[in-house]
């Protein structure tokens, strides 16, 4: 149980994929304006590295080791994120209209989203069991999460400062995922 606590907490603060791994970045900056649509997006997020995590886990353990086909691993593991984005945006587009049209090209950007596939090919060489990667990929997304929100409550509160013209738009956007990549390294020592 300790281990699976570490590892959580690990891949969520310590390793934040996207402010000290600078994995999913392009959607953690198109998606941040707001803390509704970054909410919504962390969810999907959240549930497609959860999923992507226990499916790859299993595929790899038990159809492609057993078969010898490890060299494969990038490509299926991409063919399941890919699936896994289609029912997820099946189901916004379903569910949660506005959220869907909120989230507009983001949302099929996960399946090219790093980080996604980061998570499956880190469980792999990390060779954890499948419930260690399901823990790491939840983990990994909630941080993600974390992050985007964050970043969506300061663009926020940024869209009503009075800010330098050569600063405004993304060059203030950068400084602020710089200097939250900054604060992040506060936990490198939590573990």
């Amino acid at each position: 149980m300790k281990e699976l606590l570490i590892i959580a907490i690990g891949s969520a603060l310590v390793n934040n994929v996207v402010l000290s791994q600078f994995l999913g970045i392009c959607p953690f900056l198109g998606v941040s304006k707001k803390v509704e649509t970054a909410a919504g997006m962390g969810g999907a997020v959240v549930f497609v590295i959860t999923i992507a995590s226990f499916v790859t886990g299993l595929i790899y353990k038990f159809i492609l080791t057993p078969l010898g086909f490890e060299y494969l691993q990038t490509i299926v593991f991409i063919l399941i994120i890919a699936a896994l984005v289609q029912f997820v945006e099946m189901f916004l587009k379903k569910a949660m209209p506005p959220l869907y049209n909120a989230l507009g090209v983001y949302l099929p950007l996960i399946t090219t989203n790093c980080a996604v596939l980061g998570v499956a090919l880190t469980n792999v060489q990390k060779e954890y069991t499948i419930l260690e990667g399901v823990i790491n990929g939840v983990g990994t997304s909630v941080g993600f999460l974390i992050a985007i929100v964050i970043m969506a409550g300061i663009r926020e509160k940024i869209e009503y400062n009075d800010i330098s013209e050569s600063f405004q738009g993304t060059p203030i956007v950068l400084i602020t995922a710089c200097l939250m990549a900054i604060a992040f390294c506060g936990f490198s020592g939590l573990l």
